[in-house]
């Protein structure tokens, strides 16, 4: 029984993408480990950018940081 769990930062993921992205990673199991999709779990866990750190920084000061740059 396939566990797969996919963390993304919370921007905007909408809805289809996120079907996309649970069809896609059950189909590749599929395909390469021949695993039945009816046994594929898929979890999509979405992060605060607060909460996602990147070289000792959070993606929230790391991309204020970054647009001030520009």
């Amino acid at each position: 029984m396939p566990y797969i769990n996919i963390r993304v930062t919370r921007e905007g993921v909408t809805p289809e993408q996120k079907l996309q992205l649970i069809e896609g990673a059950t189909n590749l199991l599929s395909r390469i480990l021949n695993k039945h999709p009816s046994t594929t779990f898929v979890i999509i866990d979405e992060v605060d950018t607060d909460n996602w750190g990147l070289a000792g920084e959070n993606i929230t000061s790391l991309r204020r940081r970054e647009a001030k740059e520009r």
